[in-house]
Formats: C-alpha cells, sequence, structure tokens
C-alpha cells in the first residue's frame, strides 16, 4: 500500500521529506506526496523545489482560512494526512496563550481535514508546550475532537535527541488511526540508536563547499569579544562576562541568548527566531551556525535548497520537522499496516 498524503502547514517540508525517506525493506509500502498547503510563500517555494519538482500545481501557497478542499480534492484523493499547525501559542519559550491566541485554533482545520477526506491514518506533530496550555484543558480539546473525528489515538511525547537526531527537540505527536480500522500504533524504540553530538553533525563529514544556504553571518565586533568570554555550553548569562560585555536585560532571562553549542552533546533546540543573540553559536568560532549548519542539525541533506532571504531561510528551518525523526515515526505507521513487528516502548508525556 502506497498512502498518498496531504499536509497542512506543510513548511519547508520536513515531514515531507521524512516520508519520503520512509523504507520498510518492502516496496508495496510506502507514502508519496499528494498535496500540500502552507501560507508562507517561501516556505512553498523550498518545498516545491525539493519533494514536488514535477507537480507544482499541488503545493497551495494560500492562507488555511481561505481553503477550499474540495479544490484540494480535485488535486487528488488522500489516504493519510498530516498536520502540524503553527505552534506559537503552544510555546513554553513565549506568553503560551493556547486557544486565546492567533495560532491555537488552527488546528481544527486538519480536525475539519479529517472528516471530509477520511484518511486511513493521520500524523499532527507540536511542541511539548501543548500539554500543558490553557491549563491542560487545550490539548485534552484537540484530542476529544479528533476522536470525535472516528480516530484511535496515540500521543507521544518524542525526544528527537533519544533517536539519534543531533539536537534536543521535544515534540507532542499523536498518531490517529480510523476506528474502523484494526491496527495499534505503538511508540518506535529508541533503545537501538546512538547519541549523536551537534559536532559529529556539522563536521562528519564537512559540508560540501558549494552547499546551499552556508553564508556566514556577519557578527559585530562586541558580539564576537562577548562570545570569547562564553565557554562552550554557557551563555550571555552563566559565563563570566566583562561588565561592560554583559547584556543590559531585566525580567526573563532566555538560556538560548547567545548560547554556544556544547560540541560533545547534542544541540540544544534549533528554532526560528534568530535576534538579540538566538541564533545559535559555534562552540569553537565567534559567531552563529550557518543556516546549513542549522539545516544539518534538523537533519535536512545537504542538497536541500530553502528559498528567500537568509532570516526566512532561518525560520523555515527552525519551524521543521527532522527529516530523520519523521522518517522513524513513519515506518513505524508503515510495520503497523503491513504487519511487520517492530520494537516499541511505552509512551512518554513528560520531559525527564
Amino acid at each position: 500500500m502506497i498512502y498518498k498524503m496531504g499536509e497542512l502547514f506543510c513548511g519547508p517540508g520536513g515531514i515531507a521529506m521524512g516520508a519520503q525517506m520512509a523504507d520498510i525493506g518492502d516496496p508495496q509500502w510506502g507514502i508519496s506526496h499528494a498535496w500540500a498547503n502552507d501560507f508562507d510563500a517561501d516556505a512553498c517555494a523550498t518545498y516545491t523545489h525539493n519533494i514536488c519538482p514535477q507537480d507544482p500545481d499541488s503545493v497551495i501557497c494560500q492562507d488555511v482560512h481561505t481553503l477550499d478542499f474540495d479544490d484540494l480534492k480535485n488535486v487528488s484523493s488522500i489516504t493519510a494526512l498530516s498536520f502540524g499547525a503553527p505552534c506559537n501559542d503552544f510555546s513554553v519559550v513565549g506568553e503560551q496563550k493556547g486557544f486565546n491566541g492567533k495560532y491555537g485554533p488552527l488546528y481544527s482545520y486538519g480536525v475539519n481535514a479529517l472528516k471530509f477526506f477520511n484518511p486511513d491514518w493521520f500524523m499532527f506533530e507540536n511542541v511539548s508546550g501543548i500539554r500543558s496550555a490553557n491549563d491542560g484543558k487545550a490539548f485534552e480539546k484537540i484530542q476529544n475532537d479528533m476522536k470525535e473525528a472516528g480516530y484511535r489515538l496515540y500521543p507521544n511525547l518524542y525526544r528527537f535527541e533519544d533517536y539519534g537526531i543531533p539536537q534536543a527537540r521535544h515534540r507532542m505527536i499523536i498518531i490517529g488511526i480510523r476506528d474502523d480500522l484494526p491496527y495499534e500504533f505503538k511508540v518506535p524504540s529508541y533503545k537501538d540508536y546512538k547519541m549523536k553530538t551537534c559536532r559529529q553533525a556539522i563536521e562528519e563529514p564537512s559540508i560540501p563547499p558549494n552547499a546551499p544556504n552556508n553564508e556566514r553571518t556577519q557578527q559585530s565586533e562586541r558580539v564576537i569579544q562577548r562570545l570569547q568570554y562564553i565557554k562552550p555550553g554557557e551563555n550571555a548569562w552563566t559565563a563570566n562576562i566583562p561588565e561592560e560585555l554583559k547584556l543590559n536585560v531585566r525580567g526573563a532571562k532566555l538560556s538560548q541568548v547567545y548560547r554556544r553549542l556544547d560540541p560533545d552533546k547534542p544541540s540544544y533546540t534549533i528554532t526560528g527566531s534568530g535576534g538579540g543573540g538566538t541564533h545559535v553559536y559555534h562552540w569553537n568560532e565567534p559567531r552563529a551556525l550557518t543556516n546549513r549548519e542549522r539545516a544539518r542539525l534538523q537533519t535536512f541533506p545537504d542538497d536541500y535548497k530553502f528559498y528567500g532571504k537568509k532570516e526566512s531561510v532561518r525560520k523555515q528551518i527552525g519551524m521543521a520537522v527532522p527529516p530523520e525523526g519523521a522518517k522513524i515515526i513513519f515506518e513505524a505507521v508503515l510495520k503497523t499496516f503491513a504487519g511487520i513487528p517492530y520494537k516499541s516502548v511505552e509512551p512518554v508525556w513528560a520531559d525527564k
């Protein structure tokens, strides 16, 4: 069975790339691209170039509020759906407005798509903070709406660094299987994966000189001086920085600010932000990472070209799902439907 997957809020294609890479050793089982939707023009251009260059009309760059599911059905029917609605209002880094924010209710378009297309299964992805938004009521309602659409749910907090992804990235992912289908998904085991450090990800092998999106960001002399006092793994608040180079900030002090990577550990979470010292900084050189280095930490291949200005590319990379992480989950889904046993673990609900 080759599942035809539609995507809402597709971003630059991390989930789609993972779906294309999914391989369970039987060519009769796989996931193919059907259509995708996003509002961001640069992300749509990136997705089209890398995922479906021969079928550009299958990527609909349009506000989801105005999207007509009948138009999508005319592009292609689907048997699988993925949607990772923008997570800004559920993120623990920020105000965490939940359903009271601009982005919180967007998941409902995915639920409506489930009702309209009735796919065999779906994947929903969001930040770990979604569990506590609106005192936990937001996540409860999201799950209830998915169940009412006719699906059994298999939620799990995936800590991608446990699966060999070179980044501490924690995401709540729900796999849903239609109620009338007799399959039970299990969370794939992480116990056979080895930790991959950010040094390994960025340096082994070296990034080719012609790799796209590898332009360096120019640092001011003051930033360079500040970084020279920050050791690997430290940030602007934990390092012993001279008074004249310290940041004049009151209130919350984010740990990512001028934080240098520890080369012997996975990276901290790559985000779409970059201002105010949040670019992600090299452990040895006094500079921010290039977008290609950030893409490596997100497990995108070196020939994956991102479109747009440098700031847009940084945002796309930070908002994406690591393709290698999505691949692991999709392979577990395919094995579930194919009846192929695989190692599994109990679902996780809380961070370590």
